[in-house]
């Protein structure tokens, strides 16, 4: 028997690991489709073509921001579903790009159509959340 026993997995929390792995993975597909298919997509989402060439004009250093905030948010995810203590470093990673990007385009850049308040607000919120989540699961002994 281990010394330190770790405690049980609450069911909640594998709940929220799958939810915060799906959330991710759409981050992802927006962006890769945003980087395969930027024409079509964008066309889709009902960004007009002023907006398309804003979003294919970032500069390189933004979109690896951007990239670093997605892929971070789905390294998070899998180190949760892992019961991995990396998950919440993945998450705080994953923020800075969130916040290096969007702070970037709406203080700075000024994209032409700004993304509607309650989705950037829905991002930040799940981010933070399944930051502070994973952070609390690590002090409880949850995540190893």
């Amino acid at each position: 028997m281990p010394l330190n026993p770790r405690p049980k997995t609450p069911v909640s929390f594998w709940i929220i690991a799958v939810l915060s792995l799906l959330w991710n993975l759409f981050g992802c597909y927006d962006y890769l489709m945003s980087k395969l298919s930027p024409a079509s997509y964008f066309a889709a989402n009902g960004m007009n073509a002023e907006s398309a060439a804003y979003m294919a004009a970032l500069p390189a250093w933004l979109t690896a921001f951007w990239a670093l905030g997605v892929w971070g948010s789905l390294l998070g995810s899998l180190l949760l579903i892992a019961r991995s203590k990396q998950a919440a470093p993945a998450f705080a990673l994953s923020l800075v790009g969130l916040a290096v990007s969007q702070l970037t385009q709406a203080f700075w850049l000024h994209p032409p159509q700004e993304a509607p308040v309650g989705l950037v607000l829905t991002i930040w919120s799940a981010l933070v959340f399944f930051l502070i989540y994973a952070r609390s699961m690590a002090a409880k002994g949850v995540l190893r």
